[in-house]
């Protein structure tokens, strides 16, 4: 194990491929490079809040010193590190953007373990790059918070995702207008160091594509498929290539509509090539079951990127990425194709991942039927999503002898509104469908709870306990954060159980528990 400050980093990427070396960081256009030098910003009292162990054991570091928390925080650059802002482009709810870039990310280089596993060691919110546009290239403690245990959290589902290190205060505040309302306010700044085998997305090979940087782009591709994707050889490689890339995507966004997250902003420079979760801003988990339901407040009123809109998006997105790759194809049917395999992709992962949350053996066919029913029922009543999953884990099936208030009572901890008659009809038809499904399954019902089990958690990192985890740090009290730091470990468990409770009614219109702005 090792001090991250003795660290040799690796460089490949800006070995490779050419940047603007210049060190300024005047916003500006860069064609014809896929980077720029940018070194972060000193900050005035770097202190550790947060150090994911786990993440720290996997790149074999020792637990971080004050040369450490000084590197966290941009104070300090070792020799072999080459810092840089990446350049890249993408559509933002549905529009061409043309040049955006890290505008508050600084890569500071590859750390290779003793496996030989390779891992970019990033800071957000480090200081401006050429790519900040008329921002400050800072992040605030509030959004920071945020994106280090949440990304963790995700790891701990089991959903793909980048990593989180560490979190570090500046003790310098940040000027920030939460919703753009002309309502700014000074908050306490921060720093997350992110981590992930690679950092690039959609949007790298469209701003190659859109400036016709032809040679750029193969090289950047044939990079990618030789460093992230080395099973991919032959002729045909950057096809298959692509075809890897849109099933890790599908499968990415079957894990989101497993747990109930909700990204906020899937614009396509938000799009790991790896098929990560990447750029957390304006995320939630699902309270309420509502498909249309987006904690965004840029995304009203189209709600273009709502719970139940994600995977369409990502085939829209794909197809961008489709878009910029087309120029290396003599005839771009195969990647027509590949995206039109989408959804029979898409779709056949998402009935197995539903039949996992209602613990079927297998889907057959005649079960699509009741797993759409189940999703028209939820989306109708809209109960609290993982709360009812459990109910449905701790269902007796004997319970329908007992008539309808049994079953309406079972259930009753996970409406946050009175039902209906109907909804109560609804119910009481929908679990004597179900019992009788279950009871057709040819495995035993200890083995179906496990299935249920492994798919549907029990904690979830809801928006009002990070909420209040935030305000709690600004007070100086990190009490629920260091619970909450371990609650995402262990979210399959009964361990947090204090945590599973319906959002509370004080959460509803509170901002940065209903809803966030992409400064979040």
């Amino acid at each position: 194990m090792k001090n991250l400050h003795s660290i040799i980093f690796n460089n490949s990427f800006t070995e490779t491929f050419p940047g603007d070396q210049s060190g300024n960081l005047q916003p500006r256009q860069t064609p014809g490079v896929l980077y720029s030098k940018a070194l972060p910003t000193p900050v005035t009292k770097p202190t550790l809040i947060g150090w994911s162990d786990e993440v720290a054991s996997g790149l074999g570091l020792s637990k971080p010193d004050e040369e450490d928390i000084k590197l966290l925080a941009g104070n300090l650059i070792t020799p072999s590190m080459r810092p840089y802002s990446a350049c890249y482009a993408g559509h933002q709810f549905g529009n061409w953007a043309g040049q955006l870039g890290d505008g508050r990310a600084i890569t500071l280089g590859e750390l290779q373990t003793a496996t030989g596993k390779v891992w970019e060691i990033q800071l957000k919110g480090a200081g401006p790059t050429p790519y900040s546009r008329r921002a400050d290239g800072r992040a605030v403690l509030r959004s920071s918070v945020r994106e280090y245990l949440m990304s963790e959290a995700m790891s701990h589902l089991g959903v793909p995702t980048t990593r989180a290190l560490s979190l570090v205060s500046t003790g310098d505040p940040v000027l920030r207008d939460m919703f753009y309302n002309g309502n700014a306010e000074y908050e306490p700044g921060a720093i997350v160091a992110r981590v992930a085998p690679t950092f690039l997305r959609f949007g790298n090979y469209e701003l190659l594509g859109s400036r016709n940087e032809l040679d750029n782009l193969k090289k950047l591709v044939d990079w990618t498929i030789s460093t992230h994707f080395p099973h991919i050889q032959g002729e045909d490689n950057v096809i298959s290539w692509f075809k890897e890339v849109l099933k890790r995507t599908a499968f990415m966004i079957t894990e989101w509509l497993r747990v109930g997250f909700v990204h906020g902003v899937m614009n396509t420079d938000n799009m790991s090539i790896l098929g990560l979760t990447i750029d957390y801003g304006p995320f939630s988990f699902l309270d309420a079951y509502d498909p249309a339901f987006t904690p965004n407040t840029t995304d009203l009123p189209g709600r273009r990127y709502a719970f139940g809109q994600q995977a369409g998006v990502a085939q829209w997105n794909l197809g961008c990425l489709a878009g910029a790759l087309s120029p290396l194809f003599p005839d771009t049917k195969p990647l027509v194709d590949a995206i039109e395999s989408y959804e029979d992709l898409f779709w056949t992962q998402y009935y197995h991942m539903k039949g996992n949350k209602l613990g079927l053996d297998k889907v057959k066919s005649e079960d699509v039927v009741l797993i759409d029913q189940f999703e028209t029922f939820l989306a109708q009543v809209q109960p609290d999503m993982t709360i009812f999953y459990q109910s449905l884990a701790e269902l007796n099936l004997e319970i329908a002898e007992n008539g309808r208030e049994a079953i309406l009572g079972h259930f009753q901890n996970s409406f946050y509104t009175s039902l209906s008659q109907k909804d109560e009809a609804d119910l009481f038809e929908l679990v004597n469908k179900y019992i009788n499904r279950i009871k057709a399954n040819n495995c035993t019902r200890e083995v179906s709870l496990e299935i249920m089990r492994k798919a549907n958690p029990r904690f979830i990192l809801r928006n009002y306990l990070l909420h209040q985890a935030i305000q709690d740090l600004q007070n100086g009290d990190n009490g629920l954060f260091l619970k909450l730091e371990e609650a995402i470990k262990d979210p399959y468990s009964k361990k947090f159980d204090e945590f599973v409770n319906k959002r509370p009614d004080w959460a509803n219109e509170k901002a940065g528990c209903s809803m966030l702005s992409c400064s979040s």
